[in-house]
């Protein structure tokens, strides 16, 4: 992965190690999401015991999974795309290509009452939103972001003022600012133009798939059956998941490497990953161990809110439906069974509602039930032909942390982690400044720390004292 997509090389400070191997270290690693697991199935290749410590009653953070009745799938949504590199990298690595499955996407763009397919050059000219010299710039804006390499020239533009810019004001009203207001509400108004570059860059750079264009993946089963084979492959390598397990504390151990409590349990590792949130690293960990130096303007978070509509018949021909009408509850519609085939969910639709919110949204005041009442009454207007019998179940999840809101000259508030022990290591969210939160950025964080660091992961620190 190309150092640009870091701020700084993974967390920690260099100390002098000794010469001499250590066969069979042993490492905790804070945090069972798809950081920690890919981490843990990584560090486990290097010939060391790992011990997974997460405080969630299942694995997979984000990604994990859920019940919807008849079939279990991801809790939010996910796809994998063509230029996804380092997450299908890790798919074939454990084995699992055989199970990416890879299908035509469909994209809509619903405004003014109805709803517009662009998914193909005919229907994109025949938008009715937009003329042709528009289009052309909306085309250009397209192009030139997914070239651009120097992310930091963007950092200090505001998304509004970038997209004028590049596509005139008629794009940005028409097209994407309902888009930005859908997605951030007023505080788009806030954020710089790397947001909106993070989504270009990833839909619209050269593949690393040979898949045709359009297209995205699932693994059959959902993230279930990532994280489930890298369990199976952590037993192997002599290493466990522990589930339900609250960390109290993280301190230098006498005589070299770190002891973690967790419950009522105190355990001695001679290394230790925290892939947890900073907040979290501040609350458990010794000032001996780690400093984190805050910036006086706080990292402002979204969270999600979504409804996942379970119906006999299928809802939306599109994989997204974009809404352009400003006052739906929800973001976007994702019609999850237009990727996913239905015989992976007992021939059952999969359709998601979510909606990006900040900390301080009345929605997460509300009770499930309210949710659930002010979603469904948006879906009946944008679906009137849906009917009571049609509908098999309605779920509500929330996440209250999913990606920090980029604003200004966001690399500059982030908050400074520096490690000071050799044998403590961080790695988390923090660092993904230029990055949008995906799994395939969270893969290619894991596969640069550990390239950078594997020496250090199988030597034993040298107790100076």
């Amino acid at each position: 992965m190309s150092s640009q997509n870091v701020i700084e090389k993974p967390i920690k400070v260099s100390q002098p190690a000794s010469n001499k191997s250590s066969e069979g270290l042993k490492v905790g690693i804070i945090g069972g999401g798809l950081m920690g697991m890919t981490l843990a199935y990584k560090v486990s290749e290097l010939n060391a015991s790992v011990k997974v410590i997460e405080r969630e009653s299942q694995k997979g953070g984000l990604s994990t999974h859920y019940d919807f009745g008849n079939f279990v799938w991801d809790k939010f949504y996910h796809v994998i795309v063509p230029t996804d590199g380092s997450l299908i990298g890790l798919i074939k690595e454990i084995g699992l290509e055989d199970q990416l499955n890879w299908s035509r996407s469909f994209t809509g763009y619903h405004a003014n009452k109805k709803s517009h397919s662009l998914n193909s050059p005919i229907e994109f000219l025949l938008f009715p939103l937009l003329n042709l010299w528009d289009k052309a710039r909306l085309v250009f804006t397209i192009f030139y972001g997914s070239k651009i390499e120097n992310w930091r020239k963007l950092e200090n533009i505001k998304v509004k003022d970038w997209l004028i810019k590049m596509g005139g004001k008629k794009n940005f009203h028409k097209f994407w600012e309902p888009l930005l207001l859908a997605k951030l509400g007023e505080n788009y108004k806030r954020v710089s133009a790397v947001f909106i570059w993070t989504y270009i860059r990833r839909l619209f750079k050269s593949r690393e798939h040979p898949v045709e264009k359009d297209f995205m993946g699932y693994v059959t089963g959902g993230y279930k059956t990532v994280f489930d084979r890298i369990e199976e492959l952590l037993v192997k390598n002599n290493s466990t998941i522990l589930l339900n397990r609250a960390v109290k504390s993280i301190k230098p151990a006498e005589g070299g490497g770190i002891e973690v409590t967790y419950d009522d349990t105190t355990e001695h590792f001679d290394k230790v990953i925290f892939t947890a949130p900073v907040n979290v690293l501040q609350q458990v960990t010794s000032p001996e161990l780690c400093e984190v130096k805050m910036n006086a303007q706080p990292i402002e978070y979204l969270g999600v809110v979504c409804l996942v509509l379970i119906t006999k018949k299928q809802l939306c021909p599109f994989y997204v439906l974009n809404m352009g009408d400003v006052t739906s509850p929800f973001t976007g519609v994702i019609g999850m069974s237009t990727i996913v085939d239905t015989k992976q969910t007992a021939g059952e639709y999969m359709t998601y509602f979510p909606k990006y919110i900040p900390a301080n949204h009345e929605y997460w005041k509300m009770s499930d039930q309210e949710i659930e009442q002010i979603f469904l009454n948006g879906i009946k207007d944008l679906y009137p032909e849906l009917k009571e019998d049609d509908i098999v179940g309605v779920h509500i999840n929330r996440a209250f942390k999913v990606q920090p809101l980029q604003v200004l000259n966001y690399s500059s508030i982030i908050p400074k982690i520096e490690t000071k022990h050799p044998d403590f290591f961080v790695l988390n969210t923090s660092q993904f400044v230029n990055d949008s939160v995906n799994n395939n950025i969270v893969v290619g964080h894991v596969n640069s720390f550990v390239e950078q660091f594997a020496s250090e992961l199988t030597t034993k620190s040298v107790n100076t004292n």
